[in-house]
């Protein structure tokens, strides 16, 4: 190796310890994954109630998966440039590139830039009303909610949730840029699964939150407060699930046997022992409750 390549950077940092490894830590390629599963819900239900096909839009859903896991990357990454400074008090986040100093902050935050970009063009290339829908809920994600409320109050979750809930948006106006009443179902859906999920979650990893000064609910009110309002949640969703009954019976009832197995999960929650096991079951059922659902959105929609 020439002394040119062993330069360190400002931190004494050899540039060449930086890899594509670190990249895709702080693009959150599990969230990213998460998201496409209901971009690609909304892709393949706009096909169908537009009467064409899937493969008849091949390169549409491509730009559109794409562009939205670009732009989702982007979203992420810019969320670890700004945490970068309380990032270390929390055990689920010390780690990061962006903590233990494998990537800068300029480097953070010109990627996150750049694949935001990037992905907003490739859903303009699908479609301007998909661009506009990701470029919002980018700006709500960065702006709104992590460099606003998530610092200053309890509602960060439900703005947090208006971003997470476009992914399903962006892959029906992908195919069908009017927006049909379903994709704003299944938007709902997912806006109202999220405060449960997180909540959850924010349970899990409390002391966390209260180390690094972020407000969240059971932070700030408990987790009695907290397990009340999940369960509010829980039992809003069920009915907008069945908004989209048209589904056919067997997503209906899938519907209602999850979305009820999730409610009574929660109520046995006011007499657990175990505040942390069943904040760990809630967390776990939430998401098996999204993969299932949406999957099942798509599998109806086959046969």
């Amino acid at each position: 190796m020439s002394s040119a390549e062993t330069v360190t950077d400002v931190r004494g940092i050899p540039e060449a310890s930086v890899s594509w490894r670190d990249y895709l830590t702080i693009s959150k390629t599990g969230i990213v994954m998460s998201n496409l599963i209901t971009t690609f819900a909304g892709l393949y239900l706009a096909t169908y109630y537009t009467g064409t096909t899937l493969a008849a839009n091949a390169l549409t859903a491509f730009l559109a998966l794409l562009g939205s896991a670009l732009i989702i990357a982007g979203a992420s990454a810019l969320n670890n440039f700004i945490d970068r400074d309380i990032d270390h008090l929390m055990e689920r986040t010390k780690e990061r590139p962006t903590v233990n100093g494998t990537l800068s902050g300029k480097q953070t935050l010109t990627y996150g830039l750049a694949v935001s970009i990037a992905g907003t063009a490739l859903l303009a290339a699908a479609s301007v009303t998909a661009a506009l829908i990701g470029v919002i809920g980018l700006v709500i994600y960065v702006v709104l909610y992590t460099m606003w409320t998530k610092r200053t109050t309890t509602l960060n979750t439900i703005v947090g949730s208006f971003a997470g809930a476009v992914p399903p948006l962006i892959g029906w106006a992908a195919i069908d840029p009017g927006l049909h009443p379903y994709a704003w179902t299944l938007f709902l859906i997912m806006f109202i699964w999220q405060p449960p999920h997180f909540l959850a979650l924010a349970m899990r990893r409390v002391e966390e939150y209260r180390a690094a000064g972020i407000p969240m609910l059971p932070v700030k009110a408990g987790f009695s407060l907290t397990k009340r309002q999940i369960i509010w949640y829980v039992g809003a969703l069920i009915p907008v699930s069945l908004m989209v009954a048209d589904f056919g019976i067997v997503y209906t009832a899938a519907a209602l046997i999850m979305g009820g197995g999730w409610l009574v999960y929660g109520l046995l929650g006011f007499k657990s022992k175990d505040d942390m096991k069943w904040a760990t079951g809630m967390f776990i059922y939430s998401l098996n409750y999204l993969t299932i659902m949406f999957v099942l959105m798509v599998i109806v929609h086959m046969f």
